[in-house]
């Protein structure tokens, strides 16, 4: 029984009620306009109504702002399950405009069907309450109310159909959102990378540099371990700050410096901070920063600097070989030390140096599938065995 009561009182109903009649009222006005009531017969009054009803409609579907007005004035009177099922954006296409069409005339024609079906059933209901069909008739009252109140719970759910099959999202709307969302998740992940790069590499110098000065123990090379703190951590804050800038989709330029993008021609202070962690590095760049398009250089950046963070993590103290060449519309970049020994401080320190396939090895091999290129990692006997991370990225997708 609840079922069949329940959407009576919703006060949803009612909102879609209200929706309903507006269509009505348009089409009475258009009716009392032209062609009148009188002195015509009842089949051309409403054969020239509908027609100028039609007319009316269809040119007021060629203003864009139109759709727009339909889509917010559905959401909030036939009140969807989701907003965006309901479209609230103009018109831009002539597809747009035929679909508003369609639902300025169908919304007219529902609308305009409920109204004359309770212009003529709830004064039917009063007559049969006050007693005028007899008292025989007075059962049929409920039944004839009831009647009429589903009438308008199905024209409602009806117009809210309606609504979201016209003025809901096209398909290639839906695609276009699809594909947004994908790119928004796309970013995230990236951003996410950019964090874990950025933040792990900073945390593994200062760790190094901070075990570094409380086992050496001298005043000057504590000082100057503080000192390549200040300057990692100071790094890894303006990254958190650009990254944060991103999520909050500010404008590029809305950060200032915090906004800018590293690339090759950061990779000398990089090296620096390794140098300042105690792991010598050799460095070799054959590839000027402003050959290359500014997305290739940014994750060379990040694929660099998480193979120069593995190797002071896994093999702190260990010299470091990175080599960068641009040949043959290929960016190559390979980062290689040896593999701590016996002696070795990582030894010491109970570090193989073996490294499993962590999140960083894994982002680097992500950035570079997703750039058309290879990354290879692993131990290599050459040099009396290596670490060596090995990654190709095409100038340009596609060649």
């Amino acid at each position: 029984m609840s079922k069949i009561v329940a959407p009576l009182l919703a006060g949803t109903t009612y909102a879609r009620l209200l929706h309903l009649l507006v269509g009505w009222i348009f089409a009475g006005v258009v009716l009392m306009i032209y062609p009148g009531t009188y002195d015509k017969g009842l089949g051309e009054i409403l054969t020239k109504s509908a027609a100028v009803d039609v007319v009316l409609l269809a040119l007021v579907s060629l203003v864009p702002a139109a759709r727009r007005a339909e889509g917010v004035q559905a959401r909030l009177l036939l009140v969807p399950e989701r907003e965006e099922d309901i479209g609230a954006e103009p018109s831009r296409s002539w597809a747009d405009r035929r679909r508003t069409a369609g639902w300025l005339i169908g919304r007219v024609v529902l609308g305009s069907a409920v109204g004359f079906a309770l212009a003529f059933g709830l004064p039917a209901v009063y007559q049969l309450l006050t007693g005028a069909g007899g008292w025989w008739a007075l059962p049929f009252a409920p039944l004839l109310l009831l009647g009429c109140g589903w009438l308008v719970v199905g024209a409602g759910r009806l117009q809210l159909a309606m609504a979201v099959a016209l003025l809901g999202p096209s398909p290639a709307e839906r695609l276009a959102e699809a594909e947004l969302r994908a790119e928004r998740l796309l970013e995230r992940n990236r951003l996410a990378r950019e964090l874990h790069d950025s933040i792990g590499h900073a945390l593994t110098v200062t760790v190094v540099q901070a075990g570094a000065a409380r086992e050496v123990g001298d005043p000057a090379f504590a000082a100057r371990a503080l000192e390549v703190i200040e300057e990692t951590g100071r790094r890894a804050m303006e990254d958190l700050e650009r990254t944060l800038v991103l999520l909050r989709e500010a404008p590029a330029d809305a950060g200032g410096g915090a906004a800018e993008q590293p690339g090759l021609g950061q990779l000398p202070a990089l090296f620096d901070t390794v140098r300042a962690a105690g792991s010598p590095v050799d460095a070799r760049i054959e590839a000027a920063e402003g050959a290359l398009p500014r997305v290739l250089s940014r994750e060379s950046y990040r694929i660099v600097q998480e193979g120069v963070t593995n190797a002071l993590k896994y093999a702190p103290g260990e010299r470091v070989e990175v080599r960068i060449v641009l040949r043959d519309g290929q960016l190559e970049m390979r980062c290689a030390n040896r593999l701590p020994g016996e002696g070795s401080s990582a030894r010491a320190h109970g570090n193989s140096g073996v490294r499993r396939g962590g999140k960083g090895l894994r982002g680097i091999q992500e950035r570079a599938a997703l750039l058309g290129g290879r990354a290879m990692a692993g131990p290599c006997e050459e040099g009396g065995g290596q670490w060596v991370l090995d990654v190709s990225l095409p100038l340009h997708l596609g060649s």
